[in-house]
């Protein structure tokens, strides 16, 4: 992606690795710029690795727009049988524009640099109807947590006080920063319950907030889902 010049950012299990949550992935997600001049050095790149497009849809700008992945497999020798999913448009995650403002740049031994959504962005991403994700957006969050707890600025404090699912840790952070908690509780309203060190009834809120969460999904694929099907049976 880098030798073309793709604009994409890794997401996806690959991604969780990177920001210390290890998730077992077959698959690398990238979140990509829906532009013709992009898309035409990602075909460059596609083509460099021997990956040619499986399932529904096909490898259509139209498509990204809408909201759809679009997957590939790999050939190349050094790559083979790797499936690399395309995408461009998230439920309630920003335009990819703003997501590419607030990448992270990590470099990986080698000195090659990589390109990935911000942790936000990712956790953000990471919710949807899938049983797998839930999990793994309570670990991305706990790394960040415990990785920073000593000396948080105050955009971590917003993200855990936003994000986290664990309640010992969300009761934790609340009452360590009381004001922004309460201030934030208008738009997370179980925060409430963490000042309040209700543990149990947190617990509970916070599953509901899941749940809320994985209908909205749900909905939100319904189109889409419409959509593959007549391009199955299309052909």
């Amino acid at each position: 992606m880098r030798a073309h010049r793709v604009r994409a950012l890794l997401m996806g299990g690959q991604a969780c690795v990177f920001y210390g949550a290890a998730e077992f992935s077959r698959d690398t997600d990238f979140a990509i710029l829906a532009e013709a001049s992009n898309l035409a050095r990602l075909r460059k790149a596609l083509a460099g690795l021997r990956a040619e497009p499986i399932a529904v849809p096909p490898f259509e700008i139209k498509y990204l727009r809408q909201g759809h992945a679009i997957h590939f497999r790999c050939q190349h020798p050094e790559a083979l049988r790797m499936r690399v999913d395309v995408m461009s448009k998230m439920r309630g995650v920003d335009s990819f524009a703003k997501l590419w403002k607030r990448r992270t740049i990590l470099q990986i031994p080698g000195g090659e640099k990589c390109d990935l959504l911000s942790l936000p962005d990712l956790v953000l991403a990471k919710k949807t109807q899938r049983d797998k994700d839930w999990p793994m957006i309570r670990r991305l969050v706990e790394a960040s947590f415990f990785e920073n707890r000593r000396k948080p600025n105050p955009a971590q404090i917003r993200f855990w006080l936003a994000e986290l699912r664990t309640p010992q840790l969300l009761v934790e952070i609340a009452r360590t920063n009381s004001v922004i908690a309460k201030k934030l509780a208008a738009k997370r309203p179980l925060l409430r319950l963490a000042l309040a060190g209700e543990t149990v009834k947190l617990e509970k809120a916070l599953a509901a907030e899941e749940l809320a969460e994985r209908e909205r999904d749900r909905r939100y694929w319904l189109p889409l889902k419409k959509t593959l099907e007549k391009l199955r049976h299309g052909g």
